[in-house]
C-alpha cells in the first residue's frame, strides 16, 4: 500500500529516459518516400507534401511564393471558391507555405474524410491554372501587406539583418519589394510549377490515427504522377554568400518612434557540423529560455525589454545564430552593450553546476513536450529527414545536454561568441 506519508521521490528531467517514437517509412511507385507516424487516440490525421520548390530555385523574385500560395486558386475544373468549400465542408484545412529550401501543402482532417480530399490535393498538384484574376488579386494583397509591414521597425530589422549576413541576392538574404510583385508574370509561374512541383521532387509525411487504407490511397492518387524522389540526385543550384561589408547600422524608419528592434547575428555552420549540438546548449544557456542570462539581465534586472531571445536560425545550408528583441528608444544602445557583456561572462567564467543543470533540463522538459502528440513527433522527423539526419543525431543531441561540460561551454563560447563575428542593427 502506497505510504503517504513519505513524499515521492524528485526525478530530475535531465534523467528522464527519452527515445523518438517510430516513424514508419514507405515509398510509392514513382519512389517518393512516405513518412507516417501512427499514434494518438483522436480520429485526426494530418498529411504534408513536402517540395523542395523555395526561393532557393526561382529565378525571379517571389515567384516561388507566389506559385505555392496560388495553388489552391483554381483548376481546370474547381475555382478557388469551389475548392475552399469542398475542403470545408469536409471539416477540413488546406495550408501552404513556402520557405527557403521547401514549400508545402498541410492537410489536417478527420481520417474518415480522407478518401474524399486526398484526389483534390492531387488535383491542385497537377492541374492549378493560377487565373490572372487570382494572380492580380495576390499582387494587390501581398503589396498591401508589404506597406503596413515596412511601418513596423520588427519586421524591418528581420529583412535586413538576414541580408548582411547572407548578402541581397542569397535566398536566405532576398526580401521583394513592391516593384517585385509588380514583375509576377503568370507564365514565370506556370513554368516554376511545371517544375517543381507537377515534376518536382518531393516527400510525404503523415501523422496521426491514420486510416489503414492511407498508404494505398496515397499510392493511388500520387503514386502515379510524375513525381521524383526527395533523395534523387540532382544538381543544386549554389548560392554564394556575399555578407555586408559593414558590421554595425543604426536606421531610423520612424522619427517618432519609441521603440527600436534589435538584431545581432553572426554566421554559423549547420546542423551537419560537430560543434552544432553543443552550441544548442550554449544557446539555451545564453538566450534560449526565459531563465537564460539575456532574460534574466536585460529582462529582469536592466527592465530594457519584454523579451530577448537567441537561437541557431533553421536553415538546412548556411546558417546563423541571432539575438533578437525590441527595446525602448532610449535604451536601446544599453541593451546592445549588456549582450555584449553577457558574451563576455560566458567567454570568460565557467557556468556554475546549477545553473547548468537548469538549462539540461529545461532542453529535456521542451524535448518531451515536442513528443507529446503525433503531429509533434511526425516534426521531429520531418526535421532530420529534410536535413539528411536520422534517430541517432536525435539520440546523440540527448546525450550531449547531459553530458556537455562547463568547460566545453566556456570553449564554445571563446570560438563562437566573439563581437567582432556579430552584424549588429538597430531599427527605430
Amino acid at each position: 500500500m502506497l505510504n503517504r506519508t513519505i513524499a515521492p521521490e524528485i526525478k530530475e528531467p535531465v534523467d528522464f529516459k527519452i527515445s523518438l517514437p517510430g516513424c514508419q517509412k514507405y515509398t510509392l511507385s514513382n519512389g517518393i518516400e512516405v513518412y507516417a507516424v501512427d499514434m494518438g487516440s483522436e480520429e485526426t490525421l494530418m498529411v504534408n507534401w513536402v517540395f523542395y520548390a523555395g526561393n532557393w530555385y526561382e529565378d525571379s523574385k517571389a515567384v516561388a511564393a507566389a506559385t505555392n500560395f496560388l495553388l489552391k486558386n483554381g483548376t481546370s475544373k474547381r475555382k478557388a471558391f469551389d475548392i475552399n468549400e469542398h475542403f470545408e465542408y469536409h471539416g477540413a484545412y488546406l495550408n501552404r507555405g513556402c520557405y527557403n529550401e521547401t514549400a508545402e501543402l498541410t492537410l489536417h482532417c478527420l481520417n474518415k474524410h480522407t478518401n474524399e480530399l486526398l484526389p483534390v490535393v492531387a488535383e491542385l498538384i497537377t492541374d492549378a491554372v493560377f487565373p490572372e484574376e487570382e494572380l492580380a488579386i495576390y499582387k494587390q494583397n501581398a503589396q498591401q501587406r508589404l506597406k503596413v509591414n515596412l511601418q513596423k521597425c520588427e519586421f524591418v530589422a528581420g529583412r535586413l539583418i538576414d541580408a548582411y549576413l547572407f548578402g541581397e541576392k542569397h535566398p536566405y538574404g532576398t526580401y521583394n519589394n513592391a516593384e517585385d510583385y509588380d514583375a509576377i508574370r503568370r507564365e514565370d509561374i506556370v513554368a516554376f510549377y511545371d517544375k517543381y512541383y507537377r515534376n518536382g521532387r518531393c516527400v510525404i509525411f503523415a501523422a496521426g490515427k491514420l486510416p489503414a487504407d492511407l498508404i494505398s490511397e496515397l499510392e493511388k492518387h500520387f503514386g502515379s504522377l510524375p513525381l521524383h524522389s526527395h533523395q534523387q540526385h540532382v544538381t543544386i543550384v549554389k548560392h554564394p554568400v556575399h555578407p555586408a561589408p559593414q558590421k554595425k547600422s543604426h536606421i531610423i524608419n520612424d522619427t517618432t518612434g519609441v521603440q527600436a528592434a534589435i538584431r545581432i547575428a553572426r554566421p554559423f555552420p549547420n546542423r551537419q557540423h560537430p560543434d552544432f549540438q553543443k552550441t544548442m546548449v550554449l544557446n539555451s544557456l545564453f538566450g534560449g529560455f526565459f531563465g537564460s542570462r539575456l532574460m534574466t539581465n536585460i529582462r529582469e534586472d536592466k527592465g530594457y525589454t519584454y523579451g530577448i531571445y537567441s537561437y541557431l536560425l533553421n536553415h538546412i545550408n548556411d546558417s546563423g545564430w541571432m539575438i533578437s528583441t525590441e527595446a525602448g528608444r532610449d535604451v536601446s544602445e544599453a541593451t546592445v552593450t549588456e549582450v555584449y557583456n553577457e558574451m563576455a561572462l560566458l567567454r570568460e567564467e565557467p557556468v556554475d553546476d546549477e545553473e547548468l543543470l537548469m538549462t539540461r533540463n529545461y532542453m529535456i522538459g521542451s524535448i518531451l513536450g515536442d513528443l507529446d502528440g503525433p503531429f509533434q513527433v511526425i516534426g521531429r522527423w520531418k526535421n532530420l529527414v529534410l536535413n539528411n539526419l536520422d534517430e541517432e543525431y536525435f539520440n546523440n543531441g540527448l546525450q550531449v545536454i547531459r553530458t556537455v561540460t562547463a568547460e566545453e561551454l566556456q570553449e564554445l563560447a571563446n570560438k563562437y561568441l566573439q563581437p567582432e563575428d556579430f552584424y549588429e542593427l538597430v531599427v527605430i
